[in-house]
C-alpha cells in the first residue's frame, strides 16, 4: 500500500514537473514572439525613418533646386541682353555645379558640330531654340556626372530665359528701325540726338547733326510711281549706312528726308561726312525694278556748341542750312551760317 502510494506521488510529480516544463516552454515562445515582434516593428520604424529621412532629403533637394531657379529666372527677367543673361546662368551654374567652362556659342558657330549628351561624356553641347530657329549652342566642357541633371534643367531655364531676350531684341529691332530704309525712325534718333548732346556737354566735345533731303523726289515717284520712289529712298538709307562710322545715328527724318547724328565731331569734321554721303548718293545707279535712275541729295549741317546748345535749335539750324543748300542749286552740302548764293 506505501508503495501505491509512494509511486502515485512520483507520478504525480512527474506530471506536474512536465506541466511546469510546458508551461515554461509556453511562456519563453510567447516571450520570444514578442520579441520578434518588437523588432519586426522596430525594424518597420526605422524604415519609415530611413524613408522618411529620404523623403526630406529629396524635397530639400528639390525645394533648393525651385529656389537656384528662381533666384536665376528674377536675375535674367532683369535684363535684355544676352551677354547679360548668360553672365547671369554662368554665375548661377557655378554656385551649383562643378565644371571646367561653359560657353555661349553662336547658331552657326563651328563648334556646335560636338555630340549631344551621352552618360559618359565630361563635354557636349546643349541646343538653345524656340518653335522656329535655333538661338544658339551652351557648350560645356569638364562637368561631373554627378551634376549633369543640374546641368540640363538650368540649361532649359536658360534657354526659355534667352527666347524672351530674342523676342525682345526682335520688337526693339522692329520699333526703332523704318522698315522700308532700314535706318532708324525719327523718334528714336532724335532720343538718342539728346542723349549724345547730354554727353557732348558733359565732356565739352563736339557733336554734329545732319540733315538730308532727296532732290526732286516727287518728280520720281510722279515720273516711275512710288514703288520706285520707295526703292530709291531704300537704296540711298543704304548708302548713308555705308558712308558713317559705326557709332554715328542715321534715321529717316520723315518722307524723303534723313538725318545723321555725328557724335564726338567738329564742324569740318561733320561737313566730311556729309560730302562723302552726297558724292555716294551721286555715284550710284539705282535700279528699281525695270528702271535706272540717278539721285542726288542736298544736306544742311549743324554743330555743338558753336550753332546752338539745345537739341531742337542745331536739328532747326541744319534745317535751314539744308535750306540754303537747296536754294543754292541742290546736291550740295551747306553749314549753318556757310553758304554761296
Amino acid at each position: 500500500m506505501l508503495i501505491i502510494m509512494i509511486l502515485g506521488a512520483l507520478i504525480f510529480l512527474a506530471l506536474f514537473i512536465f506541466s511546469v516544463q510546458n508551461l515554461f516552454a509556453y511562456l519563453e515562445e510567447e516571450a520570444r514572439e514578442e520579441i520578434r515582434q518588437a523588432q519586426k516593428v522596430h525594424q518597420d520604424l526605422r524604415k519609415r525613418k530611413e524613408k522618411v529621412s529620404r523623403e526630406m532629403m529629396e524635397a530639400e533637394r528639390e525645394a533648393n533646386r525651385i529656389f537656384v531657379l528662381y533666384e536665376m529666372t528674377r536675375e535674367i527677367t532683369k535684363t535684355f541682353s544676352q551677354e547679360e543673361a548668360f553672365y547671369i546662368f554662368k554665375s548661377k551654374l557655378r554656385e551649383n555645379v562643378v565644371f571646367e567652362d561653359c560657353v555661349l556659342l553662336a547658331p552657326d558657330s563651328k563648334e556646335s558640330v560636338l555630340p549631344p549628351l551621352k552618360p559618359d561624356d565630361e563635354s557636349f553641347v546643349f541646343l538653345l531654340n524656340n518653335e522656329k530657329e535655333v538661338l544658339g549652342h551652351l557648350f560645356f566642357k569638364g562637368v561631373a556626372a554627378s551634376d549633369k541633371d543640374k546641368v540640363m534643367i538650368l540649361s532649359h531655364q536658360f534657354a526659355l530665359a534667352l527666347r524672351r531676350v530674342v523676342l525682345y531684341q526682335k520688337v526693339e529691332r522692329i520699333a526703332i528701325h523704318d522698315n522700308l530704309t532700314g535706318v532708324y525712325t525719327r523718334r528714336y534718333v532724335l532720343e538718342r540726338f539728346e542723349e549724345e548732346l547730354r554727353r557732348a556737354q558733359m565732356r565739352k566735345i563736339n557733336l554734329s547733326f545732319l540733315m538730308l533731303d532727296v532732290d526732286f523726289f516727287k518728280n520720281f515717284n510722279d515720273q516711275y510711281g512710288h514703288l520706285t520712289g520707295d526703292q530709291i529712298l531704300k537704296e540711298i538709307g543704304a548708302i548713308i549706312k555705308a558712308s558713317i562710322r559705326e557709332i554715328d545715328i542715321a534715321g529717316r527724318y520723315g518722307g524723303e528726308e534723313f538725318c545723321v547724328v555725328l557724335p564726338d565731331t567738329d564742324l569740318s569734321g561733320a561737313l566730311l561726312a556729309a560730302e562723302r554721303i552726297r558724292s555716294s548718293v551721286t555715284k550710284t545707279s539705282i535700279k528699281a525694278y525695270d528702271t535706272v535712275v540717278k539721285a542726288t541729295v542736298s544736306i544742311g549741317a549743324a554743330t555743338f556748341p558753336v550753332h546752338g546748345s539745345l537739341r531742337d535749335e542745331l536739328l532747326d539750324k541744319a534745317d535751314w542750312a539744308l535750306y540754303r543748300a537747296k536754294k543754292s542749286g541742290r546736291n550740295r552740302v551747306s553749314a549753318f551760317g556757310v553758304y554761296k548764293e
